[in-house]
C-alpha cells in the first residue's frame, strides 16, 4: 500500500478502516468483505495507476460508482482494493450537431440528462436511481429505466468507450458515428459486464432530440394485477408506442401510501402508468387511458399539466424507498416476453402466497422487465430459507415463460446459484474464457457476474 500511495497524488488512497467501509457496500443486504484500501479516481491515469499496481501486487480490483447497486456487483471482497469512480464527473464534450456526449464514469445520469436538455436533446436511458446512480454504473450493468420501453436500454445509447485494462493497459473501443461494424463489437462486450473485464474510463454516448411539448401521463386504477398485465398487452398491440409503461402492484402501493398518503383505495390492486411523449401525445394517452378502461380498469386520470404529469411519474419513483421502510430487501428483476407478462405476474403472486413471503413488485411492463422485492426481517444476515424458496420459484418460472434471470440489475453476487439454469455449459465456458482473456489473474471484481 505504501508503493501505492506514494504513485497517486494525495489524497487519493484511503486506509482507514472506518472511512473505507463507506465504499464497500451496495443497495443490497450483503455484508461487504474487509477492503484494505480505497483509491478515489480522479483521471484515467488515477486508474492505471492503480491497476498497475493490483496487478504487480495481485491484489483484486472492485470497481464502483455511486454504490446504488442492486445486485452486489460492487460489493467489497476480503482482502480487496476499492477503486471508487464517482470523483469522474466531467462532461467533457456535448455536440449539438453529432448529438453525442462524452462523459466520465462519475457522471450522475440526471446531470448528463439535464445537460443535453439546454441543447434541446436528452440522454434517454433514466433507471429510477437517475438523480443519485453513475454512468459508469449504468454502463457496467446495462442498467434500463422507465423510459427503456421505446428508447432501450444503456446498451443503446453507447457508441464507444475508454477502458483500463486490468494490467494498465488503456484501450478505446466503439466510435463516435451512428453506425460501425469494424472489428468485434467490444463496446457491448462491456457494457453490462460488471466491472469484469476492465475499469470504463470515459464513454461515448448517443443523445436524442428532447420531445417539443412535456410528455402526458395516464395513471389507471385496477382490481386485479392480471387485469393491468392485460391493459398492457392492449397498448402495445394498439401501437400506441409508450415512452413509459409501468405497473405498480396493491403491496407496493400500499407501501408508498403508508408513507406518502396518496389516497389509495381498497379495492385498488393495482396500478398502470403510462406516458407518451410523442408530438400527438393528447390523442395516445387518450388512447391508452380507454385501453385500460376497456380492459378492467376501475379508475383512469389523464394529465392536464406538466406539474400533473410529473406527480403521477413521482409516485413510480417513489417504490423502491418505500418498500425499504417495510424490512430487507431482496430486490429482483426478471424479464419475459411481453405476451407472457400476465402469467409472471400470477406466478410472482402465488409463489409470495406459497411460501408466506411479502413480495412488492413493479414492473417495466412495456418491456416485460419485472421487479419482484422479497421483504424479510431488517438485521438478519441474508434472507430467510423461505424467501429464497421464493425466489428460485419466480427464477424458474421466468425462465420456463422464455425469459431471463436478470433484465437490467445485473448478476452480481446475487444471482450466481442460477447462473446455470440459463447459461449451460457451453456459455459457462465461454465466459470464462473471455475472462481469461482481458483479466489473466483474475483480479477484476471476481466472484461477481459470472
Amino acid at each position: 500500500m505504501k508503493d501505492l500511495i506514494a504513485a497517486l497524488p494525495p489524497g487519493r488512497v484511503i486506509v482507514d478502516p472506518d472511512v473505507v467501509g463507506t465504499y464497500t457496500r451496495d443497495r443490497t443486504y450483503l455484508q461487504p468483505g474487509q477492503a484494505v484500501g480505497a483509491v478515489l479516481a480522479e483521471s484515467r491515469e488515477d486508474v492505471v495507476t492503480t491497476l498497475r499496481w493490483a496487478t504487480e501486487h495481485r491484489v483484486p480490483v472492485v470497481p464502483r460508482g455511486a454504490g446504488t447497486g442492486l445486485a452486489g456487483a460492487a460489493t467489497a471482497t476480503d482482502g480487496c482494493l476499492v477503486l471508487a469512480l464517482h470523483r469522474m464527473t466531467a462532461i467533457t464534450e456535448l455536440s449539438p450537431d453529432d448529438e453525442i456526449a462524452v462523459v466520465q464514469p462519475g457522471v450522475i445520469t440526471a446531470d448528463l440528462d439535464r445537460a443535453a436538455r439546454v441543447h434541446g436533446l436528452m440522454y434517454a436511458p433514466d433507471p429510477s436511481s437517475y438523480e443519485i446512480s453513475t454512468i459508469g454504473g449504468n454502463l457496467a450493468t446495462n442498467a434500463g429505466g422507465l423510459r427503456c420501453v421505446k428508447y432501450g436500454v444503456t446498451r443503446d445509447s453507447t457508441l464507444g468507450l475508454e477502458v483500463v485494462l486490468a494490467d494498465g493497459r488503456v484501450l478505446n473501443t466503439g466510435r463516435r458515428t451512428m453506425k460501425g461494424v469494424t472489428g468485434y463489437d467490444l463496446t457491448s462486450l462491456f457494457v453490462g459486464s460488471e466491472g469484469t473485464l476492465g475499469v470504463i474510463t470515459e464513454a461515448t454516448v448517443r443523445l436524442r432530440r428532447a420531445p417539443a411539448e412535456p410528455p402526458a401521463t395516464v395513471a389507471a386504477e385496477f382490481g386485479s394485477l392480471r387485469d393491468a398485465a392485460a391493459a398492457v398487452a392492449a397498448i402495445i398491440a394498439a401501437g400506441c408506442q409508450p415512452a413509459m409503461l409501468e405497473l405498480i402492484d396493491r403491496n407496493t402501493l400500499q407501501a408508498i401510501d403508508d408513507w406518502k398518503h396518496i389516497g389509495l383505495e381498497p379495492g385498488t390492486r393495482a396500478m398502470l402508468i403510462a406516458q407518451s411523449d410523442a408530438a400527438d401525445s393528447a390523442t395516445a394517452t387518450a388512447r391508452m387511458a380507454k385501453l385500460c378502461d376497456e380492459n378492467g380498469a376501475s379508475f383512469t386520470a389523464v394529465s392536464s399539466t406538466p406539474q400533473e404529469s410529473a406527480e403521477l411519474v413521482g409516485i413510480r419513483r417513489l417504490a423502491y424507498d418505500a418498500k425499504e421502510r417495510l424490512g430487507a430487501c431482496l430486490v429482483e428483476d426478471v424479464c419475459v416476453p411481453r405476451s407472457a407478462l400476465p402469467d409472471m405476474i400470477s406466478a410472482v403472486e402465488a409463489a409470495g402466497d406459497r411460501h408466506g413471503v411479502l413480495i412488492c413488485t413493479v414492473a417495466h411492463a412495456g418491456d416485460g422487465n419485472v421487479h419482484p422485492v422479497f421483504i424479510f426481517e431488517h438485521g438478519l444476515a441474508e434472507p430467510p430459507e423461505h424467501v429464497w424458496a421464493a425466489a428460485d420459484e419466480v427464477f424458474r418460472a421466468a425462465l420456463a415463460l422464455g425469459g431471463t434471470l436478470t433484465g437490467e440489475h445485473g448478476v452480481g453476487m446475487l444471482k450466481r446459484r442460477w447462473l446455470a439454469l440459463e447459461a449451460g455449459p457451453v456459455v459457462a465456458d465461454l465466459h470464462q474464457g473471455i475472462k481469461a482473456v482481458f483479466d489473466p489473474l483474475n483480479i477484476l471484481n471476481p466472484g461477481k457476474a459470472i
